[in-house]
């Protein structure tokens, strides 16, 4: 099992972000306090940051970056994603946190 806090919504699942910005290496750093922690490169200036995290999950999870939006926490490092059509399992599938059933 996980400590990813993920939330089924009617619109798909919220998942909980931690981003560390100006990092050496961006990726998947694990997971911190319930929430997945993605480290970027990018300063978090001008949504640069946002727009990193944006992408790294869009390819992660094999989605298109339409079905990603950022919810909660535009200015701050703990921000949710709302990730549109998939359910909790999917994505913990799909980040390799869980296996299939």
């Amino acid at each position: 099992m996980t400590d990813l806090q993920l939330r089924d919504v009617p619109q798909g699942v919220l998942l909980p972000v931690r981003v560390q910005a100006r990092a050496k290496h961006a990726g998947v750093v694990g997971i911190y306090a319930g929430a997945l922690k993605i480290a970027v490169t990018t300063a978090p200036e001008k949504g640069r940051a946002n727009r990193a995290v944006h992408a790294i999950l869009a390819e992660l999870l094999q989605i298109a970056p339409q079905r990603l939006r950022l919810v909660r926490g535009a200015t701050s490092c703990a921000k949710q994603f709302l990730v549109v059509g998939l359910c909790a399992a999917e994505v913990l599938q799909r980040l390799g946190l869980h296996g299939p059933s």
